[in-house]
């Protein structure tokens, strides 16, 4: 938490005790959630929560959240909530503290620094660690830990009913549900769950305004065979393995689970890809450079600074919130891990029901007047743009919605920020130019460009007034 900055020394006392008040829980925050200041952190203007919410019961399941006001005017914005895919992975330590929060750890592991492109200057932020077994969410139940969609899905309403109770002035707030990956399949679950309790409550009811989800996990059965077009087309395989991929694999009903429900020649030849592409490319970004796992953990121990560059990006910035996060006074100012487990933070678990074909849900979503934006880092080649861009393509036709906005650039800064088209005023699909799987993380000023025009219900600029000979 930021100090307060005064103007008049007679009002100093007036001014610190109105932003006691504010911050202390008397207007319906939770004090006990309060997270006075991370260690090593920047000071800033905005307050920051953290704790758990307990989804139920007599199972013992709670889920733990970190929430950012926005660094201005907090009470005139909207709430956005973003959950990470995986699956199972943690969007306290992916989307918060490594892509769209406030905050990038140090390159020593042990503070923070501003996120200058945060979210958080378009909306009060919600960052969920979902399901249970995900991060320092748990549950006393060991089954909880096989949950899959639907359970998860139910878990995140509940959690949202019981996280209104401690935030109560967000009640009436417009509600933007945001992810990436695997969240492909958590956000428009969830968004199904919240516009069923609408239809069935008569109190109280979400006030759902948008989804929008990046490189998202669609339908598995497209997906999967654009991650080989892709490598394909960026030259990562070559064209006698990428045409027996093409001739020879029938990915329709392509399964998760190994073995693969195609031919003995695809599994070898989608082997054999893998192999060329190999583990010193970041699939996740094939133009950034890899991190040396072993040398970077080493470097943190040692105090030293772990920050690798490529392409202005820290390709090493996971293992420096690994280690931040592992540190017992940053659980301590956070709320974190209550149960005082002697096991270490990671990542992610991986619960899933991958098979699910989405786009019947983001059909109905779309048809209860729900805006649903699809936005791609084209430097992705886990879920590529070529799978996403088709899907919602086929969305539109089957919805009978016209094109609105014909396919083109949208500009950011006088540059071409990415590749966009519209659909029936209600389903947009985006790319953002040079960006990875995680959009926010690759190309921070560009997402928050494309984020801010989402929570504002307004269209990415199509044309920049400088002219490229001046």
């Amino acid at each position: 938490m930021g100090k307060q900055s005064c103007w008049f020394s007679a009002v100093v006392v007036v001014v610190g005790c109105v932003f006691w008040v504010m911050v202390a829980g008397v207007g319906g925050y939770p004090e006990e959630n309060l997270v006075e200041r991370l260690p090593g952190q920047p000071e800033v203007e905005f307050s920051q929560y953290a704790g758990y919410v307990d989804v139920d019961l007599n199972a013992g399941r709670s889920l733990f959240y970190y929430f950012v006001e926005a660094d201005s005017h907090p009470h005139n914005k909207s709430l956005t909530l973003w959950l990470n895919g995986g699956p199972g992975c943690s969007s306290v330590g992916g989307g918060a503290f490594t892509e769209l929060g406030p905050f990038y750890p140090t390159g020593d592991g042990r503070g923070l620094r501003r996120n200058l492109m945060s979210w958080n200057r378009a909306s009060n932020l919600l960052f969920v660690e979902s399901p249970a077994g995900v991060g320092w969410s748990y549950s006393n139940t060991t089954s909880d830990y096989k949950t899959g969609d639907a359970a998860a899905a139910n878990d995140m309403r509940e959690f949202l009913l019981k996280w209104f109770e401690k935030f109560p002035s967000y009640k009436s707030r417009d509600l933007f549900l945001t992810g990436e990956s695997y969240a492909g399949h958590y956000i428009p679950q969830l968004a199904i769950a919240l516009l069923d309790y609408n239809e069935h409550s008569a109190g109280f009811k979400f006030n759902l305004k948008g989804v929008a989800i990046g490189n998202p996990l669609l339908r598995l059965d497209r997906d999967i065979p654009a991650t080989y077009e892709y490598f394909w087309s960026h030259g990562m395989i070559s064209d006698e393995i990428g045409l027996t991929i093409m001739n020879e694999c029938d990915f329709d009903d392509y399964s998760i689970a190994s073995p693969h429900n195609v031919t003995e020649k695809c599994n070898n030849a989608i082997s054999e890809a893998n192999q060329i592409v190999g583990e010193y490319i970041d699939n996740y970004d094939v133009i950034l450079d890899v991190c040396y796992p072993s040398i970077v953990e080493q470097e943190l121990r040692l105090r030293k600074l772990a920050t690798k560059i490529s392409v202005g990006v820290d390709v090493c910035m996971s293992y420096e919130r690994r280690f931040y996060f592992n540190l017992p006074e940053v659980q301590q100012a956070l709320h974190a891990n209550r149960t005082k487990l002697p096991y270490p933070w990671h990542m992610c678990s991986g619960a899933t029901d991958g098979n699910i074909n989405i786009l019947p849900l983001l059909k109905r979503i779309v048809q209860n007047h729900i805006p649903v934006w699809v936005f791609s880092g084209d430097q992705d080649s886990v879920v590529p743009l070529l799978g996403s861009r088709t899907l919602i393509r086929e969305l539109a036709h089957d919805l009978n919605f016209k094109i609105t906005v014909p396919y083109g650039t949208w500009f950011h800064k006088g540059q071409v920020g990415g590749w966009v088209t519209e659909y029936g005023n209600l389903l947009t699909f985006a790319t953002v130019r040079g960006a990875s799987h995680m959009v926010p993380y690759a190309q921070p000023s560009r997402a928050l460009h494309l984020f801010s025009s989402f929570v504002h219900g307004r269209r990415l600029p199509n044309n920049t007034r400088r002219s490229i000979d001046d």
